[in-house]
């Protein structure tokens, strides 16, 4: 056996123990390779001892196994003394694998990320860290041969593994379990470093926001104003509609907290021009401009905006108060809407409607109804998934805030403009105003919700996700009639008869949650007349509230005559009845006088 080749790697395991036991399993397996021991990759560090002794035994070199060790000087009686004592620091490690590998994480962590022929230079250099000289080594032998004796059970465990050996279930399954614990405390690491990483940036963000919303001396401010869309984590106001736009100004977290801002406000502030002489995205590497200051919301100061009722906590009530949508004798549309479906402050309807059957124009005859009746209202017409003509058409012929997002954009866009919208006008009933929202129409924003939502798993029949359907549902829901003042009046229209399966079930979805509905009718349509309303099928829940006592008992007589007759000539009966009268009082007036005629004919 060649000593200088064996002596050099064996020279720093040397130092912490004595015999046979103090050197590590691939110095061991090196030297029973040079006994002549055959399947030495399989065997436990004590198996190898037994091994190597009994072949030094059997062979007569006991002399030569002695000289691989540090001290050449020590003789043969004390190798049955150091061998005796080996076995039972053997025996006692073995018990105390667990509770010694627990203490030592961090250097199981080491060394289980390491390849195994590099144990032997980690175990150097944790022996070079743990003693600074001999003294050291004398007075603190115990410990280090604890750890020595820890490194090469890690060892022996790896090899156990690798071989396949099943006599070592006892201790690989010792080793699977501070394996477990070595991961448990991995991840724990990586937690505890991501939330040190997420408060230093939440610090540092804070700090940036600080910084970018303080005006110093010598900055040109510009003015600006917009919508505010609060988001996850930041805010924009959008300074060109509803929609995201390059122009947008970002708003901190700080400053919605400390000014109590909500989503939906409409903003007047200010944001820092860029100084003479330097480039905005060469001082400034945020893509948005900050807002620095604010000067109102929704026309009030930020102190008073903060002190604002919430929408969520308002009392909502009946409609009470009549929205009146007659205009003049000619617009057939309104008046028959006023007979057959009276609209209130706060009313939620709907206008169900196959496709060609007009209830874009039903739409616009109702929006300037309310701007030409009731100009203290705040007028709001969200169009989704729309035709771009019909847009330029409904903002030409419309005096309101028109609120589209035209079918070539993406589903996402019809959703955030949508909830932007609602949200808008939230914010103004919770000032007390009246807010009539029109939208067209409630089916394409289920869609769009059913497009850009993630699936939950649960899909109804048509391909509708199950969870698709709450957010249009609670956009429709926003309707209510305020107690001491305030209402938000939503008209939105449903596509029926469409041939989808999809659309069939978000109407289903819908049907029982208005409080109104107005039917249009295609074979009515087809026909060429206009307003196709089917008028049996259209009604107002609880219209007593909102029609006068004589009123309601003629409108109830007139609903008697027309439920006996067929859709198409219940209205043209109607509207020719109509065109011969001034207004609806003079046509109520005529329907007293001649009611109890077809009544005593009947």
């Amino acid at each position: 056996m060649d000593n200088t080749a064996s002596a050099e790697p064996t020279r720093s395991r040397r130092g912490k123990g004595e015999g046979l036991s103090s050197m590590v399993i691939p110095e061991l397996r090196k030297m029973a390779t040079e006994l002549g021991i055959k399947r030495t990759s399989g065997m436990r560090k004590g198996d190898l001892i037994e091994a190597i002794q009994t072949q030094l035994k059997n062979s007569g070199q006991q002399a030569q196994g002695e000289k691989t060790q540090r001290s050449p000087k020590r003789t043969d009686k004390t190798a049955p003394v150091v061998e005796e004592k080996n076995t039972q620091q053997d025996k006692q490690q073995d018990k105390k694998n667990d509770a010694q590998n627990r203490s030592s994480h961090s250097n199981t962590d080491r060394d289980t990320s390491k390849h195994d022929n590099n144990d032997r230079h980690y175990s150097e250099r944790d022996y070079a860290d743990n003693n600074g000289g001999d003294n050291y080594q004398k007075r603190y032998r115990n410990r280090n041969n604890r750890n020595d004796n820890r490194s090469d059970n890690r060892s022996d465990n790896r090899s156990d593994n690798r071989g396949g050996n099943s006599n070592g279930s006892g201790r690989d399954g010792s080793n699977d379990r501070n394996n477990g614990n070595q991961d448990n405390n991995g991840r724990n690491r990586n937690r505890r470093d991501r939330n040190n990483r997420r408060d230093r940036n939440n610090r540092n963000r804070n700090r940036r926001d600080d910084r970018d919303t303080e005006i110093r001396e010598g900055d040109v401010l510009q003015p600006v104003a917009g919508i505010l869309d609060i988001l996850d984590n930041y805010a924009f106001v959008r300074t060109s509609g509803y929609s995201a736009g390059p122009h947008d100004v970002y708003v901190s977290m700080n400053m919605v907290r400390k000014s109590g801002l909500r989503r939906g406000d409409a903003i007047v502030g200010a944001v820092r021009m860029p100084r003479e002489g330097s480039s905005q995205n060469h001082n400034n590497r945020q893509k948005f401009n900050p807002l620095v200051r604010i000067d109102s919301v929704n026309g009030l100061s930020p102190e008073m905006a903060a002190q604002r009722p919430e929408f969520a906590k308002l009392t909502p009530l009946y409609p009470n108060q009549r929205l009146r949508l007659e205009t003049t004798k000619e617009n057939i549309t309104t008046r028959l809407i006023d007979l057959i479906m009276p609209i209130g402050k706060g009313q939620r309807a709907l206008i169900v409607s196959p496709p060609k059957a007009g209830k874009t124009t039903v739409l616009q005859n109702i929006a300037n109804a309310i701007t030409t009746n009731y100009p203290e209202c705040h007028l709001m017409v969200v169009l989704v998934d729309e035709r771009p003509e019909e847009v330029t058409d409904m903002q030409r012929s419309v005096k309101g805030e028109v609120i589209a997002s035209t079918f070539d954009c993406p589903p996402s866009n019809h959703t955030t403009v949508s909830e932007l919208a609602i949200e808008r006008a939230k914010r103004l009933v919770e000032q007390g105003m009246d807010v009539v929202v029109l939208l067209d129409s409630i089916t394409r924003l289920g869609r769009a919700y059913n497009n850009s939502s993630p699936a939950s798993g649960r899909i109804l029949s048509g391909g509708v996700d199950s969870t698709a359907l709450y957010p249009p549902k609670r956009f429709l829901g926003a309707a209510r009639n305020i107690e001491n003042g305030g209402s938000l009046t939503i008209i939105a229209t449903a596509m029926v008869e469409t041939g989808s399966a999809g659309d069939t079930v978000i109407f289903e979805e819908f049907k029982g949650t208005g409080n109104a509905e107005l039917k249009l009718d295609r074979r009515i349509a087809e026909r060429r007349i206009f307003p196709a309303i089917d008028i049996n099928p259209s009604g107002t829940r609880k219209d007593e509230l909102l029609l006068g006592t004589e009123e309601y008992q003629i409108v109830h007589k007139f609903r008697r005559v027309l439920s006996g007759l067929e859709p198409v000539p219940a209205i043209e009966l109607v509207i020719k009845q109509l065109k011969k009268t001034k207004n609806n009082r003079e046509f109520l007036m005529q329907i007293a006088k001649t009611t109890p005629n077809i009544d005593e004919e009947e």
